[in-house]
């Protein structure tokens, strides 16, 4: 037999395969019960913190999608009816180009003053800046390495450019300030920005202030002020480009979305043909090998609605921006062959592994991959992805290097009837190394398995696509089915919607010691790895579904402590910025808060697991930061808690429960590992700490947020811990009289967190309903969460940090908290052990 029939002979097997584990699954793939149709943002990839794409509109072809943090991160999809093209998936990335380069994109030098008031008329085009400083930009402190140091007050700079024309488009500020800026473009102010962005950020200008601009020499000139903490400037001027089609593109219409706790699925109207779209992320929380494999299936039915055939074909686009940082990195991507489909790979060429940590941040390292059998691949550039497809102008080449390219594959569905036909795509993504923990890059927990590849995992991946989708049917039904037997269909609809936010907010690897480490990025509220007051309100999900991805957010912090690296006698904040875990970089400690919260969560797995050998491994280290809360816990001093944006405060009620119930939870498993006479001191201290408690923070009708201040009020969500591990700490009249007061606070979207503000949590709210025992208190609380969940104006992925009187987001989003919302599941578990 010759070379080419055996290739080709393989080829046809694979296809065959292939079409046959499709339509055995398809049932398993569209069959989940529909649970979620409204929601803040719409998951469509959602692996760990930096592969992670969206949808912030309800309908999935009225905006581009997303990465989490905001930036764009194109998926775009056309199908071809007959002669008819149907955009149904996103749009194309708006394109712009610079009149002047940010310094990421271009080094470029200036004139600067810092902290030296200059004279009046500095903003002005013919203003002589001879005196001032000449230097590189970016300006800021240690994270400006390529650019010029600045730690003090006030910065100011000239930057000077020439014109030989003026752009057409819409003229865009891309900025990047740290903190507020005022910006002058000729002399004239154009744009007066608050506070500090984090990342370059556009602003659209004015038709005024566009009219600035003039042919030949002109000055961009900023005033930027810093005051306190990090400090970064530097800024361009773009324009937009705007290319329109000469095909007739109509836009699909959409019929109906539904989110599960693994698959995000929506209808639309093609012409005469009806089709289905299905994101599916195998997050299954007991499969810890399919839970950290990095493949998500895209998977598209169609089927005649006239009773007539119809040709039909798919054009499905993966930008490259999935695989950086900025949009104007240059990448590197090629199409090849391997084990008989077709596969497209995308990273950039610099490759920088693990040089940048921080909160908005997305992955520049790493290959971003598209495979698919039986299908048509190319490369074009962003803006011509849907122009190639519209004119059957597909690119032959396999290589190709540039910015914001997109990485197309053109799936030949065929003629298509009233019998559905269904194909998939797999997408996925090598970061080569996750995290480095303690100077050591450690793999994805995929790549610790011998000669493991991402072409073999690809490969498994589409064998394994009936299996893995009858998985994720399976997880689907008991997240939102135990959800909804605990509290009801709201409740169950916010579990469902904060399942793989939750759980895509963590990276699974393996630590030098061989343990398992499931390290959570603190999204949008500063980037810290494994923080512990995230772990805290994150734990009831894991708690519920594998109790082994609890003890991997609290081994890295046991390590810390026990290696002698964290020499303190209480529990470290957090492991660092991610993705580099190298010890605690959070400002400020949280001594009695991070104290408390290990403790509780240790006894929560002993509990669960009904065996106290986890504790029994880290005696020692529970028995130093229990004493420490038997000093330190019941009367805190001006410090800190989770709840960090709302200050500082001493004499906290409900810091002061926790610590009591971390005291009384040691107690407990003292008990379990049969020290009687440790669990006999414990408790008692436990009981009189918590007599004294209702004394001191008793308010007559309520319990006060701060002790011995009768006209403060807060939740007492850290109560619930006495209720799930039954410690009987507190006496029910404690939760009787705090439940009939919350119910009097509560506003449109949710009960407040305390009285110093009217925004709340609302993972500590669904924590401080799983207190009530009776529906009807429950759901009072709940309810107004749920409304938020749907009303929300804040179209990003779940907040647990809004306005409970219009709604809106404060801050933070994306965060893996929202695994809390399963408490109530967990305390009804409990009490079944």
């Amino acid at each position: 037999m010759t070379k080419t029939s055996t290739v080709h002979r393989i080829c046809t097997t694979f296809k065959n395969r292939y079409v046959k584990l499709l339509s055995l699954s398809l049932a398993l793939a569209t069959s989940a019960q529909a649970q979620v149709s409204k929601a803040p943002a719409y998951p469509l990839i959602t692996h760990n913190p930096y592969f992670s794409v969206w949808s912030n509109t309800d309908t999935l072809n009225k905006s581009v999608t997303h990465h989490w943090t905001g930036q764009e991160q194109s998926l775009l999809g056309v199908v071809k009816v007959d002669n008819q093209f149907y955009r149904f998936m996103g749009q194309a990335e708006i394109q712009y180009k610079p009149v002047l380069s940010i310094a990421e994109e271009q080094p470029y030098s200036c004139q600067y003053l810092i902290d030296a008031q200059p004279a009046s008329g500095w903003q002005n085009a013919d203003f002589n800046d001879a005196d001032w400083k000449s230097g590189a930009a970016p300006f800021g402190d240690d994270r400006a390495k390529a650019g010029t140091a600045w730690t003090g007050s006030d910065l100011w700079m000239r930057r000077k450019f020439t014109l030989d024309k003026l752009p057409e488009g819409q003229m865009m500020l891309r900025v990047f300030h740290d903190d507020g800026a005022e910006v002058y473009l000729n002399g004239h102010l154009i744009s007066t920005i608050q506070g500090a962005n984090g990342d370059y950020e556009p602003f659209p200008l004015t038709a005024e202030a566009k009219s600035f601009l003039k042919t030949g020499n002109n000055v961009l000139a900023i005033h930027c002020k810093n005051t306190g903490g990090g400090s970064w400037l530097d800024a361009g001027l773009e324009y937009q480009v705007i290319s329109k089609s000469p095909i007739d593109v109509k836009l699909a219409s959409q019929t109906g979305v539904n989110v599960s706790a693994t698959q995000t699925t929506y209808n639309f109207k093609c012409g005469a043909v009806d089709m289905k779209v299905v994101f599916t992320s195998p997050l299954v929380l007991n499969n810890l090998a399919l839970l950290a494999n990095p493949v998500s299936y895209i998977t598209y039915q169609a089927s005649s609605n006239d009773g007539r055939q119809h040709q039909v074909s798919i054009l499905q686009g993966v930008s490259s921006n999935l695989a950086v940082n900025r949009p104007y990195q240059e990448v590197q991507a090629n199409a090849y062959t391997k084990n008989g489909f077709n596969i497209l790979k995308a990273g950039t060429t610099e490759q920088p592994l693990l040089q940048k940590r921080g909160d908005n941040l997305r992955i520049d390292w790493g290959y971003v991959y598209v495979a698919a059998a039986g299908a048509k691949q190319y490369i074009s550039s962003s803006s011509d992805a849907e122009q190639s497809f519209y004119k059957s102008q597909l690119s032959s080449g396999t290589n190709r290097t540039g910015k914001q390219l997109m990485l197309n594959t053109v799936i030949p569905v065929g003629a298509v009837g009233k019998a559905p036909v269904s194909k998939f795509i797999a997408v996925g993504y090598d970061d080569l190394y996750s995290v480095q923990y303690f100077t050591n890059n450690l793999k994805p927990w995929w790549r610790n398995s011998q000669g493991a590849t991402m072409d073999g995992v690809l490969s498994q991946s589409v064998k394994d696509y009936n299996s893995v989708l009858a998985q994720c049917r399976a997880t689907d039904s008991k997240i939102y089915q135990d959800a909804k037997a605990a509290g009801g269909e709201s409740y169950a609809q916010l579990g469902v919607l904060a399942y793989r936010q939750s759980v895509a907010a963590h990276q699974l690897v393996k630590s030098p010691e061989g343990e398992l480490l499931f390290l959570s990025k603190e999204n949008f509220s500063n980037g810290s790895i494994n923080t512990v007051d995230v772990t805290y309100p994150s734990a009831p999900l894991y708690l519920l579904y594998n109790p082994e991805l609890l003890k991997g957010m609290l081994n890295g912090i046991f390590y810390y402590s026990e290696s002698g690296k964290w020499t303190k006698p209480f529990a470290a904040h957090d492991l660092g910025t991610y993705p580099i875990a190298n010890g605690q970089t959070y400002g400020e400690d949280m001594p009695v808060e991070e104290c408390g919260n290990m403790i509780i969560l240790t006894a929560a797995i002993v509990k669960a697991e009904k065996n106290p050998a986890y504790a029994k491994k880290h005696w020692n280290t529970l028995t130093t930061w229990t004493n420490f809360l038997a000093q330190a816990g019941f009367d805190p001093e001006n410090q800190l808690c989770t709840d960090d944006f709302a200050g500082h405060l001493a004499h906290n009620a409900n810091l002061s429960v926790k610590a009591i119930v971390a005291i009384g939870a040691y107690a407990q498993m003292a008990a379990q590992l049969g020290d009687n006479a440790t669990a006999a001191k414990y408790t008692a201290m436990a009981k009189e700490m918590a007599q004294k408690w209702e004394q001191i923070a008793n308010a007559g009708d309520h319990y006060a947020l701060v002790f011995k201040n009768n006209e403060t009020w807060s939740q007492k969500y850290n109560m619930v811990w006495d209720k799930v591990l039954k410690l009987n700490l507190f006496p029910q009249k404690v939760y009787d009289t705090e439940l009939k007061y919350y119910l009097t606070r509560q506003n449109e979207f949710g009960l407040p967190l305390d009285s110093r503000k009217t925004y709340t949590k609302s993972d500590w709210i669904l924590w401080t309903a799983a207190m009530a025992d009776n529906a009807s208190d429950f759901n009072a609380l709940v309810n107004p969460v749920y409304q938020f969940a749907i009303k929300t104006p804040s179209r990003v992925p779940l907040t647990d940090w809004h306005e409970t009187v219009d709604g809106r987001m404060i801050g933070f989003q994306a965060r893996s908290v929202v695994g809390g919302y399963f408490m109530k599941v967990l305390r009804n578990k409990m009490e079944q052990k």
